[in-house]
This record gives structure tokens, C-alpha cells and sequence, in this order.
């Protein structure tokens, strides 16, 4: 970003340049004119009046081919100005994309929200890492945009982990049931996966789990809230 404001004000002061000299070459021609005597004109002979026109005439090319150079150029620059606000508007654009997938900006929109609840009968397990990444993994193959838990954003390096079968971290942070799983995306899609005979919420109600699914027009996930940091990338 620094270098395309650099090159912004690279570029206007070069027309400023360029408009400089076109002005100059104007108020030239201008003073050619001024300084001519008519007096000594008329005094001419038809021989020497051809050659002060034959010079006039090189000097007015010479003049006029300069300002279109300079109009050229000037036209050049405003091309080249567009061209790079264009480019930095698609940049910006690939930035905010980034960001969203990097999972650094809050977001809302439609989706599903999925509340777990730990039951207190011994004959049914208890809800586990693997049964929220079952979850989270189905809602990536089913479009989903953005993904939380318990208002933890899950992003490609997120950890969900059991801790000595007493609780579940999720990026580090200890959370407790209900779980709260929401998601972003075409409502239908992520609804059919999750309940669909086979689908990861289907399976947990067949063996007696509290499981329930909720269509939301507007959630809200807040962004991934820690430094993210490769190890092995160089």
C-alpha cells in the first residue's frame, strides 16, 4: 500500500511537471508574437519576407509538435492514474477476501445455529471433540462461509480437543456444553447434511443425545481474536 501511495504522488507531480511545460511552451508563442514589429514587416522586402515566414512557419511546428508531445504525455498519465486506482481497488478487494477466509473480520448473515446439550442419563456418551469436528467438517463440505463455536471462530488452524475427557478446548480455550455451533451459509444445504439420514445431528439423536437445529436469518460470528502463527511455513 505505502508503494502505490508513493507512486501516487510520483505520478502527480510529474503531470504538474508536464502541465508546467506545456505552459511554458504556450507563453513562448505567445511572446514570439508580441515581439514582432509590424513596422519592420511592412519594410521587407518579398524575398526576406519569405524567409521570416519559411522560420515562423519551422518555429510554429517546432512549437505546436512540443504541445502535442506534452498533451500526449499528460493524457498518458491520467491513463496510467485510472489504471493504478483500478488496480489498487482490486487489491483491495483480494485483501478483504483474505481476511475473511483468514477469519479476521466479524461477519453476519443467514445460516443455522446448532445448540448440543449434555444429558444427565450414565447410558448415553458424552459429547465429544470428535463429534464437534464431525459437525464442523460437514458444515465446510456443505458450503458453510463461516463457522463458530461457542463463539470461537473456526478457522484451517483451529485445534478442537478432548482434555482428560472432562472438557473440549477449541483454539485454545476451554468451553463447556450446551455447545453452541453456528454457521453461515445457504440454509437448505447445511440443514440437509446435518439432519439428512446419516448426517452427523441425525445420528446423535438416533443414540439419545440432546441435539437441535435452528434456521437464523441474520447470526452474527464474531473474527479469530489471536495471532495467528506458522511453525513450519518459511
Amino acid at each position: 500500500m505505502k508503494k502505490m501511495k508513493k507512486g501516487k504522488i510520483t505520478m502527480t507531480v510529474t503531470i504538474g511537471i508536464a502541465c508546467f511545460a506545456l505552459a511554458l511552451i504556450m507563453t513562448m508563442q505567445f511572446k514570439i508574437v508580441n515581439e514582432t514589429d509590424i513596422t519592420s514587416i511592412e519594410n521587407m522586402r518579398e524575398s526576406e519576407l519569405r524567409t521570416e515566414l519559411a522560420n515562423w512557419k519551422s518555429k510554429y511546428e517546432e512549437t505546436n509538435q512540443q504541445y502535442e508531445e506534452v498533451t500526449e504525455k499528460i493524457e498518458e498519465y491520467k491513463n496510467n492514474k485510472q489504471s493504478n486506482e483500478e488496480t489498487e481497488k482490486l487489491v483491495n478487494q483480494e485483501l478483504e477476501q483474505v481476511h475473511l477466509l483468514l477469519g479476521e473480520t466479524d461477519v453476519q448473515g443467514e445460516g443455522i445455529e446448532i445448540t448440543l446439550r449434555e444429558t444427565n442419563k450414565e447410558e448415553i456418551s458424552r459429547i465429544t471433540s470428535d463429534d464437534l469436528i464431525l459437525i464442523v467438517n460437514t458444515l465446510k463440505n456443505a458450503g458453510a462461509e463461516a463457522i463458530s463455536i461457542n463463539d470461537e471462530r473456526i478457522i484451517n488452524m483451529s485445534d478442537i480437543v478432548d482434555i482428560n475427557e472432562s472438557f473440549i478446548k477449541v483454539n485454545g480455550q476451554r468451553i463447556l456444553a450446551p455447545y453452541i455451533i453456528k454457521a453461515i451459509g445457504n440454509q437448505s444445504y447445511l440443514e440437509s447434511a446435518l439432519i439428512g439420514n446419516g448426517g452427523p445431528i441425525d445420528e446423535m439423536k438416533k443414540i439419545g443425545q440432546d441435539a437441535s437445529l435452528q434456521k437464523e436469518n441474520r447470526i452474527k460470528i464474531e473474527k479469530y481474536n489471536k495471532e495467528i502463527k506458522m511453525k513450519y511455513i518459511q
